[in-house]
């Protein structure tokens, strides 16, 4: 069995996967919400540690959770990721490499921070030929303040990646170029990918509660009521005069500017052709009509990510978790690894 726990900004999401005949199997699922300031924030405070940790615990009995040893995401407004090229150097030549020229690209003290990296393509006929490398930085107090809070759950700790490295897993294409766009309450994540491998990342804080905030200022409503208003009518204009969608649509447009500079910054960093396929995913994915407002100013095709589409799901489950999938793409990925 393998369980990825997603700790998001409002809610807490597990996926436990089991394998039959080298393909995954859902074996149990389940999400619960929780109100107040972002998790970064909650993990200085020992009282607030404590209540994930029973949040934790309580999902985990509420889903039937049966391992106690979990794969974990961190969120990208708290990560460092870079794209570094390096001559075509062995894998002992980079690692030596990236220990002493990490601290150039890093924004935080080395010596409090988590470095990691991979070989995610060695481009021999290039002009000039190079290896690249993607770097990935964490500060240690954080991943320590996660595994004490997991540990108050009384569980396990076995891998810690980046949420966007989950969901390239859950919701990429072999083969493929794809962008993902991952919509959270208080940032939206983009990501490309290359045949399954992440390449490019970045977080923009135009999210979830800008939309809501957004509506609310526009109908005159409490944001209680904009949040209702927001999922029910979407960016649908044969509903309320049109008036949800109107105000939501200056702000996709923003987030759709942000995704051609990353498409831009991709081609000619990466040399390479930029992505055919955008997939959204989080709250914001279901909203009505998103997915072709996206496609409309972006000139691509877009879908709504499905992270249970590389995992074999019994009927109940499935018709369950359909209007809830997107939420799952960090923790099905994280399941995955």
């Amino acid at each position: 069995m393998s369980v990825g726990l997603d700790i998001g900004t409002k809610t807490i999401k597990v996926v436990e996967l089991g394998q039959e005949g080298g393909k995954f199997v859902l074996k149990a699922a389940g999400a619960v919400g929780y109100k107040g300031t972002p998790i970064d924030i909650k993990l200085q405070d020992e009282k607030e540690m404590a209540n994930i940790a029973a949040s934790i615990k309580k999902l985990f009995n509420d889903a039937r959770v049966s391992s106690r040893s979990v794969s974990i995401a961190l969120p990208e407004t708290q990560v460092f990721t870079r794209l570094l090229k390096f001559p075509l150097l062995n894998d002992q030549e980079i690692a030596s490499a990236v220990k002493w020229e990490a601290e150039e690209y890093i924004p935080i003290p080395i010596k409090d921070a988590v470095v990691e990296h991979q070989v995610i393509e060695r481009q021999e006929t290039g002009n000039p030929p190079q290896a690249l490398i993607l770097l990935t930085a964490v500060l240690r107090e954080l991943v320590e303040k996660y595994v004490q809070v997991l540990n108050l759950a009384g569980l396990n700790v076995s891998s810690i990646e980046t949420e966007l490295m989950s969901m390239v897993r859950s919701l990429s294409v072999p083969g493929a170029t794809v962008m993902i766009i991952d919509f959270g309450a208080k940032s939206t994540d983009i990501a490309i990918a290359k045949d399954e491998q992440l390449y490019f990342s970045r977080s923009i804080p135009t999210a979830g509660d800008a939309f809501t905030r957004a509506v609310a200022q526009a109908l005159g409503v409490t944001p209680q009521q904009a949040e209702e208003y927001k999922r029910t009518y979407g960016l649908a204009q044969n509903q309320l005069e049109g008036k949800v969608g109107q105000s939501l649509l200056p702000i996709f447009k923003v987030v759709a500017e942000e995704v051609k500079k990353a498409i831009h910054y991709y081609t000619l960093d990466v040399k390479s052709e930029g992505p055919t396929t955008v997939i959204i995913s989080g709250g914001t994915a279901g909203l009505p009509g998103a997915a072709p407002v996206l496609s409309d100013l972006l000139g691509l095709e877009v879908t709504i990510g499905t992270p249970f589409s590389k995992i074999m799901v019994d009927a109940d489950s499935a018709k369950g978790l359909a209007n809830y999938a997107p939420l799952y793409s960090v923790a099905v990925g994280l399941a995955m690894r």
